[in-house]
This record gives structure tokens, C-alpha cells and sequence, in this order.
């Protein structure tokens, strides 16, 4: 006899057909392995009681503070832990009890409808400006047309084209001076129909800018103040283009200077959230969401973001991520920029493992070659 302890991140319905058990019984059987972990805010303390005695019944379990019982704080917080199918029974049940808890049971039930995507896109970049952070993403003109083509071969399948660098503290750039730095590209894309071999993204936020590109042939519109303007929405709006919304606190100039937040997780969810909406009143259908590594966080803010990125699934929108080379690396391991690939991978592997749809990376071959060996280890 032979014991095997397995991943936590197997793939459970492949593991259950490859074993030869009865169709009926693989997903209820993969429904059981699959757990759940929730921290629930704010709860009333009446709920959280009834919620305590309902996860019992069924086998998960509610970690509630010293206390509740007896009611002592009125509202709590607590970690309610369940199996897919736990959570699905559970979700049910709170549906007709009191304190709030059928929006609670909606939530959980928006929880099992997220899916993780199967296949993660690579977004290059292509800095047209001279203070980029990382020298190794700034190309001009004709230059900058070759390093596209060598990006799609290397795989990217997005090609994400900005002329002011977002960097912290990077200087101000008036309007005519970014589209006198993307106008050339733009044109030479337009020219060569490069548009025709790849999705391409304008990094930008200045309608001028947008607009032009668009024109150029682009189609995804990807903005760090996270459609801040309306008529960036309704330019996305109008050429039907995809908008990529973006969470930063401040601006470029200031938004490293002790960044806080009452939790970092439910702010920026609830930024999206409200960004989300105020696109589809303008009519954009295709939206993309960026937590917006680096752009107003500490290392930890980072981290807990990446590590939890789950808790974004349930805007039900492709995630996109992008910690490629930044500065937290080089908190975690001293490094210079140019040492930092290494780094890069490794949070960017994580953010696919919990979810991310979408890298935006200056290393093109290898995050393609990083991607692939995970989907294999995956079993996808």
C-alpha cells in the first residue's frame, strides 16, 4: 500500500475521472475538495451566531472573536470556512434569516460562480519617453516597431504602448509633448498594419492621445486614473474598445507618500466596483480590472493584494496584473532593475495561480515560457 498526500491545487475533476469514478459522482465528490476561506466584515453579531450554528451543521466552520456568544460588540468580524459544496448548502440556508444575512448568502453564492481563467494573455511593454523606470522598455520610431514584432514572436499577445512614464514621482508631461513622442509609433503601426498581428493597448488617459490611437488601429484603452474622465469613457464607448481600469492612490507625483488604507483589499475592490459601473453607463462592454501594484501601496499592501487577488474574481472581469521589475522586489531581495526578472516571475506566477487573467511584463520570452510551464503543471 502506497499513501500520496496531493496538492491543494490539483485539478479535482481530472483527478476523479483519470481514478474511473461514476459521472454522477465527480462533481460531487470535486465539490468536496475544493475549501473555501472568507473573512466576513461588520457582520451583525446576531448573524454571525446564527451563521456559527448553520456552518456546524453542515460540517464547515464560522471563527468568530471571544464573545459573540453573549453579543458583547454589535457587529464582528469572522472567517467562515467551507468546501464548495458546504458553502453552496450554506448559501441557501441564510437566504431566509434575519441581520443581513440573505445578502451575505448572495455574496457566497457569487463566490461559486467565479472561475479562474484558463489561459493567461502576456501584455508587453513599449515605453515612448526616456525616463521609463526601466531603461530596458524605452524605444523609439522604428526602433520601437522592431521590438514589437520581436515581442509578438516571443508570444505577447497585447502590445501596451505608453508615452509618459508612471513611475513615482515622475514629472509631469503636458499633452502635446506625450502625443509628439506617440505620434510617430502610432503612425508607423497604422502603416505597417501591425494591428492585424496583435491586440494593441494605448497607455494613456488624455483623450487626444486615445483618440489617435484608436484610430491607429488600437482597441484596448488602458488608463491608471481608471476612467477618471468621462470622455475617455465615451471613446471607449464609441470605437467599442476594451478599458483597462486601474487603482492608484494619488497620482504618479504623489502616490508613494505614505500611502494608507482601512484595508486594502475591500478599498480597492470597491474602487473598482464604482469604476466598473460608471463604464457601463457610458456604454463599454469590455472591461478589464489592474489592483494597480505600486501605483499607492506599501510592500504589504502589494503582497496581500496579490496573495488574495481572488477577492477580485467576484467583479467578474478578466484581472490584470503587473509587477513586472517594480521596486517592492528590491524590498523583499535588494536588486537593481535590471536583476529583478527573477522576482518578477515569482509574484507573477502567484497572481496567475489566484487569478490573474493578464500580465503586463517588459520580459516577453520568459514569462511565455513561465506560463506554459505552469499551465502544464496544472494539467491545462
Amino acid at each position: 500500500m502506497r499513501v500520496e498526500k496531493l496538492s491543494n491545487e490539483v485539478d479535482a475533476k481530472k483527478l476523479l475521472i483519470d481514478l474511473g469514478v461514476d459521472g454522477g459522482g465527480v462533481s460531487i465528490l470535486a465539490s468536496k475538495m475544493k475549501q473555501h476561506i472568507i473573512h466576513i466584515k461588520d457582520l451583525h453579531v446576531g448573524a454571525a451566531n446564527i451563521l456559527k450554528q448553520d456552518a456546524l451543521s453542515i460540517g464547515a466552520d464560522l471563527a468568530v472573536p471571544r464573545g459573540t456568544v453573549i453579543a458583547t460588540t454589535k457587529e464582528v468580524d469572522c472567517i467562515l470556512i467551507a468546501t464548495d459544496k458546504q458553502l453552496r448548502i450554506l448559501s441557501k440556508k441564510e437566504l431566509a434569516q434575519p441581520f443581513g444575512l440573505k445578502e451575505l448568502a448572495l455574496k457566497l453564492q457569487n463566490i461559486l460562480k467565479v472561475k479562474k481563467s484558463r489561459h493567461v494573455k502576456i501584455m508587453g511593454v513599449i515605453n515612448a519617453n526616456e525616463d521609463s523606470f526601466f531603461q530596458g522598455s524605452r524605444f523609439q520610431d522604428s526602433h520601437a516597431i522592431s521590438k514589437i514584432q520581436t515581442m509578438i514572436e516571443e508570444g505577447a499577445d497585447i502590445i501596451d504602448i505608453g508615452g509618459v512614464s508612471s513611475r513615482p514621482n515622475a514629472p509631469k508631461v503636458s499633452i502635446e509633448e506625450e502625443f509628439k513622442r506617440i505620434k510617430p509609433i502610432l503612425d508607423a503601426i497604422k502603416e505597417n498594419k501591425i494591428y492585424e498581428k496583435v491586440k494593441l493597448s494605448i497607455d494613456s488617459y488624455e483623450p487626444k492621445v486615445i483618440s489617435y490611437a484608436l484610430e491607429s488601429g488600437f482597441n484596448i484603452v488602458n488608463d491608471i486614473t481608471g476612467l477618471e474622465n468621462d470622455e475617455v469613457c465615451k471613446l471607449c464607448a464609441t470605437y467599442d474598445a476594451t478599458a483597462v481600469i486601474m487603482h492608484m492612490q494619488g497620482t504618479p507625483q504623489t502616490m508613494q507618500n505614505n500611502p494608507k488604507y482601512e484595508s486594502v483589499l475591500s478599498d480597492v475592490y470597491e474602487f473598482l466596483d464604482a469604476r466598473i459601473k460608471k463604464a457601463e453607463s457610458f456604454g463599454v462592454k469590455d472591461i478589464i480590472v489592474d489592483i494597480g501594484i505600486g501605483f499607492g501601496k506599501t510592500l504589504e499592501d502589494n503582497l496581500s493584494l496579490i496573495k488574495n487577488l481572488e477577492s477580485f474574481l467576484t467583479l467578474n472581469k478578466k484581472i490584470l496584473v503587473g509587477a513586472s521589475r517594480k521596486s517592492m522586489i528590491d524590498k523583499i531581495s535588494p536588486s537593481s532593475v535590471d536583476d529583478r526578472l527573477a522576482g518578477t516571475i515569482a509574484l507573477h506566477l502567484e497572481a496567475c495561480r489566484n487569478g490573474a487573467s493578464i500580465l503586463r511584463v517588459h520580459d516577453v520570452k520568459e514569462h511565455t515560457q513561465a506560463i506554459k510551464i505552469l499551465q502544464a503543471l496544472n494539467g491545462k
